[in-house]
């Protein structure tokens, strides 16, 4: 069955052309609204990826994406954003979202982003599986797409946040620049200013670093990005 994608926009003009897009393409695409449509429709079958306008009626798309993250952990998600609003994207990433595109865009760029959130969910080609990685104080279960604490406990990743780690775990002592970062998990180049890889390398560190502001696992690289440093 096709990957069910969920096109949240409130201009109906804007709605119907990406969800008749998305059809074309071969997705099962549903257009809702406003937020609380999408609370609704996330109640039946859980969707694979949502395509969230920021700028939404009522509830904006900052809660929605919490509320979505709390409910469905691995649901990718695509942030809509205002041409050129920094501080919408460096929002919308820390709230949990996958990847944000500005408007206006090329339908063959939110079609390249689309592919690329689900392939890092699992609704795509499967990952390389097997084993765990020590990182900072956690595990890394490359099987189980989840971070395990010492205890047993386990803390489960977005897609992106994954992504990011299995690449480190693949290349340990190897300093990875920030933009092959980003094209490697979010196929597509850096802009000027881009800190969408260090918002995520942030947001890592809270959960693996026994101190975040003093970093031992992902230590950075300046000047060039970051490296993983293994336990030995």
């Amino acid at each position: 069955m096709s990957a069910l994608v969920l096109v949240v926009e409130d201009e109906a003009a804007q709605r119907q052309l990406l969800t008749e897009y998305l059809s074309r393409q071969g997705f099962r695409a549903i257009g809702l609204p406003d937020g609380a449509a999408l609370r609704r429709a996330i109640g039946g079958e859980p969707p694979d990826l949502v395509l969230l306008d920021l700028g939404l009626p009522g509830e904006d798309g900052f809660s929605l994406a919490r509320h979505l993250r709390e409910r469905l952990p691995k649901v990718g998600i695509i942030m809509v954003t205002a041409s050129g609003d920094t501080v919408d994207r460096v929002v919308g990433l820390e709230t949990g979202a996958d990847d944000y595109i500005p408007k206006p865009f090329d339908p063959r760029e939110l079609l390249a982003r689309v592919k690329s959130v689900l392939r890092r969910a699992g609704s795509g080609p499967s990952m390389p599986t097997g084993g765990r990685v020590r990182m900072g104080r956690r595990l890394l279960d490359l099987q189980r797409r989840v971070l395990v604490a010492d205890d047993g406990t386990e803390e489960r990743l977005t897609a992106s946040e994954f992504d990011l780690l299995r690449l480190f775990a693949e290349n340990p002592g190897r300093p990875l620049a920030r933009d092959w970062l980003l094209e490697a998990t979010s196929h597509r180049e850096a802009e000027p200013f881009d800190r969408a890889i260090d918002l995520r390398i942030t947001r890592l560190r809270r959960k693996i670093e026994i101190d975040p502001e003093h970093p031992e696992a992902i230590r950075t690289v300046r000047g060039l990005g970051y490296i993983f440093v293994p336990v030995r």
